[in-house]
C-alpha cells in the first residue's frame, strides 16, 4: 500500500519539513535504500520515528496518482486485487489509519480487501506489486514478483517494475 497507492515519502517529507525545518532533508530521488531511518543516519532516527508514528500520517498521506485506476481496470479484467500492507512496529494507529486512508481513498469496499502483515511470503496470490526490494520470510513466495518502480530500488535487476503508467504490460 505505501510507496504504491499511498504516497509515503510525500508525506514524510511533507511533515519532516514541518516538524523540523533545520534538520536536513533526503530528496526521494537521493534515497538510497528502502528503509527510511537508514537515510537518516546521525541521531535522527528518533526523529523519523516521530514522524511515522504521529496520529493522522498515514491516514493523511496522498493518494499516488493513477493507482486506484488501475485497481478498478485489474478488476474490470477479471483479477482479484487486494491491498497487502504491512504496519509499522510501535505505532498502535497504523492499521486504523491505514484502513481509513483505504476508504477515503479507494473507497469502502476496499477495505474488505485489505491483508496486513508482516510478512507477505506467507501471502498466496499470482503477483505482488510492492516497492520493497526484497521480501524474506517464513515461506518461499508463490507470487510473481512486480516490483513498482522508486529510486530507492533501482538497483534491483532481476524483478520486472512498473509504475502506473505501464503496469498494464505485466498482467
Amino acid at each position: 500500500m505505501d510507496g504504491v497507492l499511498a504516497n509515503f515519502e510525500e508525506g514524510f517529507i511533507r511533515a519532516w519539513r514541518k516538524k523540523f525545518p533545520n534538520h536536513p532533508h533526503v530528496p526521494l530521488g537521493k534515497r538510497k535504500t528502502y528503509s527510511l531511518i537508514e537515510n537518516y543516519p546521525g541521531g535522527l532516527e528518533k526523529d523519523v520515528q516521530s514522524i511515522v508514528t504521529s496520529r493522522g500520517f498515514f491516514e493523511n498521506l496522498s493518494a499516488i496518482k493513477g493507482g486506484k485506476e488501475a485497481l478498478t481496470k485489474m478488476e474490470a479484467l477479471g483479477h482479484d486485487v487486494f491491498i497487502c500492507t504491512s504496519p509499522i512496529a510501535k505505532y498502535e494507529n497504523c492499521i486504523l489509519e491505514k484502513y481509513n486512508w483505504v476508504s477515503k481513498n479507494l473507497g469502502y469496499e476496499w477495505t474488505k480487501k485489505i491483508i496486513a502483515t508482516k510478512d507477505k511470503t506467507l501471502i498466496y496470490a499470482d503477483i505482488l506489486i510492492d516497492d520493497k526490494p526484497e521480501h524474506i520470510g517464513l515461506r518461499k513466495p508463490v507470487w510473481k514478483y512486480v516490483l513498482f518502480d522508486a529510486p530507492y530500488n533501482k538497483h534491483v535487476r532481476s524483478t520486472p517494475r512498473i509504475t502506473w503508467n505501464d503496469w498494464e504490460k505485466i498482467l
